[in-house]
């Protein structure tokens, strides 16, 4: 069987959106939102160019995650385990342990901070609250059931495209900055280098893999080695999932550079600092408003994404150690797993008393996230590559180039980023 992959869907498969919508949206966490909003603010439209190369390069690896998880039926670190020595696997799953941590951390910090702007309560006791209903969240409820109205809490994003037709714009001026951006000497490398690391996150291929693995086990399906008979149909819905997913992704990503740059960059506020700074990039659309929507902004991605940060080191050990894994079993069914997750919220919660000011420390994480992406990314191009993992169903030539040309562009990106430290 070929695997070339089929045409488009029809639109009737917008129904079937599942995982990589899910991954897409997850991926617009706090850490994107600091991120993203950092960037416009300190280079204003220079940094919209990021997040247009960033799609194709997201849509290969986040595809190729799912195609894994798909076609063997099994996650992303028991297929690097198949083909890597233990020790690698495990310093892989390390490395993610450690960037999920700090990520959920910061996370949560920013949440609490966020909620602070409207309620005005102690924010340490905010961010404990939020890992605490956070974690009880994915033990008790299962996650397909209360992402369900999360989701619409993310609906306050969009006000960030909202920002955009309320302030006068020169669009001749976005067009040619996003093409050919005016770059200082120094200085915007580890933006990038932060931005890449928030987009095209390690985190986010060992979710959407399980995530599918799950989705196939629900169903009562085989993995696509051992039954072809749905390849053409599954590959067909991984490939609009993934494109749509990562574009709403990536499209919100350009507002929140946008809008920033238009209003915070243009007003000479070029490094955020704090939580009520990044918050004024909305008051041209909301004015009094502009905390409750960026605080309903944030904590909703951030309750999106701590259970995909906790719950992906719970898949990549979970599958390691042959422990029962799922955000969809019982506590009692998979105790491991859930201990796992448990550990990374609560090492997460030391960032909060770090020191850093939370919107510096979900920064410093996109920071992180875009170094340990590079082996992670070498390790899953291999697998995806390999018939002996894959079957018929390797990744296609697409795949291959996008996939280790987003692995090419990350490695570049975090060597000039060390070469100027």
């Amino acid at each position: 069987m070929s695997s070339i992959e089929p045409a488009l869907p029809t639109p009737k498969v917008l129904r079937t959106l599942g995982p990589g919508l899910i991954t897409g949206a997850a991926d617009d966490d706090p850490s994107g939102i600091a991120t993203y909003s950092q960037a416009g603010a300190q280079f204003g439209l220079n940094m919209l160019w990021t997040v247009v190369l960033t799609y194709p390069l997201m849509v290969a690896i986040q595809s190729i995650s799912a195609r894994i998880g798909r076609v063997t039926g099994h996650g992303l670190s028991t297929n690097l385990a198949r083909v890597f020595p233990g020790w690698a696997v495990m310093s892989l799953v390390a490395l993610l342990f450690i960037g999920n941590a700090i990520n959920i951390g910061a996370d949560l910090a920013a949440m609490g901070a966020a909620a602070r702007l409207v309620t005005g309560w102690n924010e340490h006791a905010l961010t404990i609250g939020f890992a605490i209903v956070s974690l009880l969240l994915q033990v008790f409820v299962p996650y397909h059931r209360y992402v369900k109205l999360l989701k619409w809490l993310t609906m306050a994003l969009f006000a960030y495209v909202a920002v955009v037709f309320t302030v006068k714009i020169d669009w001749a001026q976005v067009a040619l900055h996003t093409v050919w951006p005016q770059l200082p000497k120094s200085g915007w490398i580890v933006v990038v280098v932060a931005v890449f690391g928030t987009t095209i996150s390690p985190y986010l291929f060992f979710w959407q893999s399980s995530e599918e693995v799950e989705d196939e086990e629900a169903k009562g399906e085989a993995p696509l080695i051992d039954d072809p008979t749905d390849a053409p149909a599954e590959l067909r819905r991984i490939r609009w999932d993934t494109l749509v997913g990562m574009g709403v992704s990536n499209l919100i990503a350009f507002f929140i550079i946008l809008t920033t740059a238009v209003t915070l960059h243009a007003s000479g506020v070029t490094d955020i600092q704090t939580t009520e700074q990044a918050a004024e990039a909305l008051r041209p659309v909301a004015g009094e408003l502009a905390f409750l929507l960026f605080a309903l902004g944030v904590v909703g991605t951030g309750l999106l994404a701590v259970p995909v940060l906790a719950g992906s080191v719970g898949y990549a050990l979970g599958e390691l150690r042959g422990w029962k894994s799922g955000l969809e079993h019982k506590p009692t069914e998979a105790k491991a797993f859930y201990t796992v997750i448990a550990a990374a919220i609560v090492m997460g919660l030391l960032v909060d008393y770090s020191g850093l000011d939370p919107i510096k420390a979900l920064f410093w994480s996109a920071v992180i996230n875009g170094v340990i992406s590079v082996p992670i990314m070498a390790a899953m191009m291999v697998v995806a590559s390999r018939k002996a993992q894959m079957g018929a169903f390797v990744a296609t030539p697409a795949q291959k180039l996008f996939g280790w040309l987003a692995t090419a562009v990350m490695s570049l990106a975090v060597v000039a980023m060390f070469m100027t430290f």
